[in-house]
């Protein structure tokens, strides 16, 4: 969510280190067949091309996945978990969910308090036990019986044939509740419920086993989640539900019937996107869940500091130990989005998240004050429930080192520091490398069916930075993503830009022949001059700004995706600007202006309880409106959380709000037409955009026209004498490699054990690159990530060896978490 950016003046130069990848030639980097390729598992097949079965239906080797734990069996259940968002308690519950946060792991999400579980009823992230009848043994009893009296032999004769008829009856029901398992090159058009089945049957010892899962299922089928509830699957789009504990990275899920099932291929400018943003989640920002910046800033202990970005919101927690500190953080990521908001946003007929996600879920360095990799853990729970409901994802990474913005949705409000100020190249450095570490991760053959659309950075200050120095590091992005998905084409995500709010024409003709590349644009109405006009006034606004500004992208650039729009048509709602930034509508904001008081936001705007049937048909208009102009779209947000007094302050905001009370579209596919044209963008993208023919090749004139890093930067109160550097990094670390999830092999009994594991790859899709991650160089000086532009570089500068390029370093594949 974008504010209008500040100016730029001055220009500062800085010796350039040689920190391209020129290792790889762009040539060949496209072009050479990979050295070896990932795999994952798949169960051992037999002569017809299904997997071994043992007796209890469960293919051998089948491992219990990890977010599957012991709740899944109970018959209880977990008990309900309140979230910031769903409540308005005005003080937050003491927490038996604080994780143990290891030097080892990202996964401690077992203890309530260090050392010690939490209570039955809560979340336990750990393995369970199949537990169930034994229903043959009163059979085999009877058979015993039968065979006790010589006395008479037909009798027994009778009893052993209806004995053998009865196991006979049984086999055939336990075949036919055990679901046969797609491979992901079929057609899942198959695919349909299994019964659920509650009974238990005996392994070849007589000993009782495992439960037999349903691994798939339609409209009214029950799904059991990973936190082992059970919910109704409502999905009257003809959408398919699919998870298989022994076949976890499946991909046979479908959103909708006009959505292509995940292995299947989402084809551009031909499919629509239609998503939406779970903004708030992984990167909070206040006026999104303003339950919980209030409940903090209102403790004693929260009362020296002024709560207004997740930065401030940590360091309040930090002295909030009496209700688990930081832990408190993990306890939102827990509750505010959960699976059954996954299932919802495919019933909505929505078939794209975009996830906003910070660089923290990869690493912090010290002094710098969020909370690390904690999130990384529930975006793999993000992939897991996407592919079990076919949802696509769009990876956004959110929030730099140093911040692209200086907005609280950037993790600290304040000064933008990439690309502009002091440490402007230092912290692009970073930043390349956590979307090289990314782009790693995704483009492994387990997640990049899941994972389809790479937003390497979100709404950079653009006009400040300057295009020019802003596409020199778009483009070394994306070479580091292509070299991370390997060598051929369709190989990892398509690669989105942000605009950086200039203007979309200036992007014509922008690195051609870029193989799979979109522009991400954010089109907002209400950040600028406020009006009292009427929400009904609105109906045709959209087709009028954005329509012919996206068929014209589409014609010269290529493909282009509204990655955030919204409702709103004024800045009216609690924190929309931020905390104590004020209201544009009602005249306080505090920048820019001055802004005339034109009324009340709660009176005029926010009051949408009170709303009429015609105040919602005409933000239903509004929405379609938008929808059609953009045809390819995230709406931003799903949710907006309560207040402390209860209720959406932000209601323009919340997809699911308009879906419960009737201004958003139950059916996104409506809106095609709304601006009076069914199909806004007649032309067809170029083979390049959709990885055909010449994809890969962009001219050598534009790269070297593009050379990364640039020769100089910009920034107000710089030092512009001839010779003056800038703080710069060089590649000496070892690259960080992002673990998968942990799928835990279970127990079935104690006579029968499923130990094999499931491959959830290495983390690292390319072994060929190892590049050095960027670091320090020994001897040099760096300011602050966040120290602003009004600073002078720092001394000692690096000059002559220092800025050598190192030597390459391996990369380092660290194994996944274990227990």
């Amino acid at each position: 969510m974008a504010q209008p950016p500040p100016v730029r003046s001055g220009t500062v130069d800085y010796e350039p280190l040689p920190l391209t990848h020129e290792d790889h030639a762009p040539a060949a980097l496209y072009n050479a067949p990979p050295e070896n390729t990932s795999s994952f598992h798949v169960p051992t097949l037999g002569p017809d091309g299904m997997p071994y079965d043992d007796d209890i239906g469960i293919p051998l080797g089948a491992a219990q996945p990890r977010f599957l734990g012991r709740a899944l069996y109970d018959d209880g259940g977990p008990s309900i978990r309140n979230s910031y968002a769903s409540s308005s308690h005005q003080t937050y519950p003491s927490s038996d969910r604080a994780s143990q946060y290891t030097a080892d792991s990202v996964y401690g999400l077992r203890g309530a308090r260090a050392g010690a579980y939490s209570d039955a009823g809560s979340y336990h992230d750990e393995p369970g036990f199949f537990v169930g009848e034994q229903p043959l043994n009163r059979v085999r009893g009877e058979k015993r019986a039968a065979y006790s009296s010589p006395r008479s032999r037909r009798k027994p004769i009778l009893i052993g044939a209806g004995i053998v008829l009865a196991v006979v009856v049984l086999v055939i029901v336990i075949a036919l509740a055990v679901p046969k398992h797609k491979s992901q090159s079929e057609d899942n058009t198959s695919i349909g419920s299994t019964s659920p089945s509650n009974t238990a049957s005996p392994t070849a010892s007589g000993t009782p086993a495992a439960k037999i899962a349903t691994v798939s299922g339609t409209d009214g089928s029950l799904v059991t989640t990973d936190d082992g509830s059970t919910l109704t699957y409502k999905n009257s789009f003809g959408g398919t539900w699919y998870w298989d504990i022994s076949d976890p990275f499946n991909n046979a899920a479908r959103a909708q019937s006009w959505t292509p099932a995940l292995n299947e291929s989402f084809r551009l400018g031909v499919d629509k996107i239609r998503g939406v943003n779970l903004g708030g989640w992984l990167v909070t920002e206040p006026f999104i869940v303003p339950n919980l910046y209030q409940t903090i800033q209102g403790r004693s202990t929260s009362s020296n500091i002024t709560i207004i970005d997740e930065w401030t919101l940590i360091q309040a927690m930090e002295l909030d130990t009496a209700n688990g500190g930081v832990s408190q953080l993990e306890d939102h990521y827990q509750t505010f989005i959960t699976e059954q908001d996954f299932m919802q946003i495919a019933a909505a007929g929505l078939n794209f998240v975009r996830i906003p996600l910070g660089y923290w879920a990869i690493e912090v360095l010290d002094g710098e004050g969020f909370l690390p990799r904690t999130s990384w853990t529930y975006f793999l729970k993000a992939i897991q429930w996407a592919r079990k409901y076919g949802l696509r994802i769009n990876l956004d990474l959110h929030a730099l080192p140093g911040s692209q913005n200086g907005w609280n949705h950037s993790g600290r409000l304040g000064s933008y520091n990439v690309l502009f100020g002091p440490m402007g190249i230092a912290n692009a450095q970073r930043s390349l490398d956590y979307i090289r570490i990314l782009a790693e991760f995704i483009s492994q053959p387990e997640y990049k069916d899941v994972v389809t659309l790479f937003g390497i950075t979100n709404e950079p200050q653009g006009n400040s930075i300057g295009i020019d120095v802003l596409q020199r590091y778009y483009l070394q992005a994306y070479n580091n993503v292509r070299l991370a998905s390997g060598v051929g084409l369709g190989n990892g995500p398509i690669i989105s830009f942000h605009d950086g709010f200039i203007s979309l024409d200036q992007y014509d003709g922008a690195f051609p022949n870029a193989d799979r590349t979109s522009l991400d644009t954010h089109p907002y109405l209400c950040f600028s001059g406020q009006s009292t006009k009427p929400i009904t006034s609105y109906g045709t606004t959209p087709c009028d700004t954005w329509g012919g500004q996206i068929n014209s992208t589409m014609s010269n650039f290529g493909f282009i995706v509204a990655g955030e729009f919204s409702n709103a048509v004024t800045d009216c709602g609690l924190y929309v600007n931020g905390v104590g930034q004020g209201i544009r509508y009602e005249g306080s904001y505090i920048s820019g202006g001055p802004w005339p008081d034109l009324g009340n936001c709660d009176t005029d705007w926010t009051n949408w309880e009170q709303w009429s049937n015609g105040t919602k048909q005409a933000y239903m208009t509004f929405a379609k409106a938008s929808m059609d102009a953009l045809q390819n779209w995230f709406f931003w947000t799903w949710k907006i959380g309560n207040s402390t007094a209860g209720r959406v302050e932000s209601p323009h905001w919340s997809y699911s709000l308009g879906l419960e009370n009737g201004w958003m579209p139950t059916d996104p596919r409506t809106a095609m037409g709304q601006c009076g044209n069914s199909a806004p963008f007649q032309g067809s993208l170029s083979a390049w955009q959709t990885g055909g023919a010449g994809a890969g090749s962009i001219p050598t004139d534009v790269i070297a026209g593009l050379a990364w890093p640039p020769p100089t930067i910009s920034f107000p109160n710089s030092v512009t004498s001839p010779g003056t550097l800038l703080p710069t990094y060089s590649p000496v670390g070892s690259p960080v490699t992002l673990p998968g999830p942990t799928f835990t092999p279970v127990s079935g009994s104690a006579s029968v054990e499923i130990t094999n594991s499931v491959n959830v790859g290495s983390g690292w899709a390319n072994p060929t690159d190892t590049v050095g991650m960027m670091g320090p160089i020994q001897g040099c000086s760096y300011l602050d990530p966040w120290a602003g532009s009004s600073l002078s570089p720092p001394s000692p500068l690096c000059t002559g060896a220092p800025a050598a390029r190192a030597e390459a370093v391996e990369a380092r594949i660290t194994a996944s978490p274990s227990r």
